[in-house]
């Protein structure tokens, strides 16, 4: 006849074994539900600072990374840039909201390539800005720079079975310190209305309160 106390000590060691193993069933259902909660978490924040079509950083998102940056140069020379596409409601108009989504996706990763690691934001509608870093701020340098973004962006854009061309104002202007960039990108801003308004051909040319301006 067993021993009551081994059949006692039995029973207690498998109860032991049983909570152990839904302690650890517990604390590993709480874990995926952290990691579930966080993601949830990482994507509410991604969606409220950047733009769900493009991808981009959205306005408020610009201004606050914009801010960091300019506080974190350390004296290196920033440009702000602001682009507008040049009668895109034509594109809708003609082709359909789609095309017309298709064209803003696709100027997005044109400027995101242009600019590399440096910031780009979608400001809303087709107007986009972005903060570069430049090894010196001068009229040749600008030059180049905007000759080689109105290159990327006059490259056909496939839609579907068809294909359109885009062109867009740009104006620069050049950001000297943590608390001028709303300043600089009111030049800039005005710049590149002055260019969509002139038609201005490339390359920019630089104007009296050193923002610049371009027609691509």
């Amino acid at each position: 006849m067993p021993d009551p106390m081994t059949i006692a000590s039995g029973i207690c060691a498998a109860g032991a074994l049983v909570t152990s193993w839904q302690l650890r069933r517990r604390a590993i259902q709480a874990e995926v539900e952290i990691r579930h909660l966080q993601a949830e978490l990482d994507a509410e924040r991604h969606a409220a600072s950047h733009d769900p079509l493009t991808g981009l950083p959205n306005r408020r998102a610009f201004y606050r990374l914009a801010a960091t940056l300019l506080t974190d140069a350390a004296g290196q020379p920033l440009i702000a840039v602001v682009l507008d596409l040049d009668d895109f409601k034509q594109i809708n108009d003609r082709y359909g909201h789609a095309a017309g989504d298709q064209v803003l996706v696709s100027v997005a990763q044109r400027l995101a390539a242009f600019a590399g690691d440096n910031l780009v934001a979608r400001l809303g509608g087709d107007e986009f800005a972005g903060l570069l870093a430049t090894p010196t701020i001068d009229r040749r340098w600008i030059e180049h720079a905007t000759r080689r973004l109105c290159d990327s962006l006059a490259a056909p854009i496939p839609l579907g079975g068809l294909s359109v061309r885009v062109t867009a104002s740009v104006g620069l202007a050049p950001v000297t310190g943590p608390g001028q960039l709303t300043e600089a990108l009111d030049r800039a801003d005005a710049a590149m209305y002055r260019a969509k308004s002139l038609g201005v051909a490339r390359p920019p040319r630089q104007l009296v309160d050193t923002a610049h301006l371009a027609e691509c």
